[in-house]
């Protein structure tokens, strides 16, 4: 969201509401080679401090010092009650491209969606999630600017069906900017 304040301030209110934090490998590297996390750690801690985090991942990654970061594999479900009792009654935030969210989704766990739009055209790129939702399946909830850019929010309509999509890059998890709210019990309560 770069230095502009009113990008901070909504990323900090965002945060605010947030208790635990999921994301896959391809999102965590990409997040400990851009801040260079292995020499600078306490970029890290500045951002997310001491937020629990579910790194979902096949392979060893190197660990952020200081950072309270559990490297997992296997079925989002397994991990999802551990994942809600850590958020404390706050959201759990999927954070990065899709194809986690999109497991979220497929388990029945996933109950917002919130895209964060840049006004920059790449000319290609990876689908939102690789999973087919029905256009009833969203239900459009706000809309947030700052600067030149937005957020939406879809909630996910209770009962609807997430069905598998086509992955053009075999299921890697991508870097368009998806936050993911996970279903924190039968109520429905607690998304972001």
């Amino acid at each position: 969201l770069g230095e502009d304040p009113d990008n901070t301030a909504i990323f900090e209110e965002f945060m605010d509401g947030v208790g635990a934090m999921a994301m896959g490998a391809t999102t965590y590297r990409w997040l400990f080679d851009e801040l260079q996390l292995g020499q600078h750690p306490e970029r890290w801690l500045d951002v997310y401090g001491q937020l629990p985090t579910w790194v979902f991942t096949h392979h060893p990654l190197p660990v952020v010092r200081g950072a309270n970061v559990r490297f997992v594999a296997g079925e989002v479900a397994a991990h999802h009650p551990e994942m809600v009792r850590a958020a404390a009654g706050a959201n759990v935030w999927i954070v990065g491209g899709g194809p986690l969210a999109a497991q979220f989704a497929q388990a029945g766990l996933l109950d917002e969606i919130i895209l964060s739009l840049a006004p920059v055209t790449l000319g290609a790129g990876r689908p939102v999630m690789p999973l087919r939702l029905d256009s009833g399946a969203l239900r459009l909830a706000s809309v947030q600017t700052a600067g030149a850019f937005v957020a939406l929010r879809y909630e996910l309509v209770k009962g609807a069906t997430a069905e598998p999509g086509l992955v053009r890059d075999g299921g890697a998890d991508g870097g368009v900017g998806v936050g993911a709210g996970v279903d924190d019990g039968p109520d429905g309560g607690g998304s972001g």
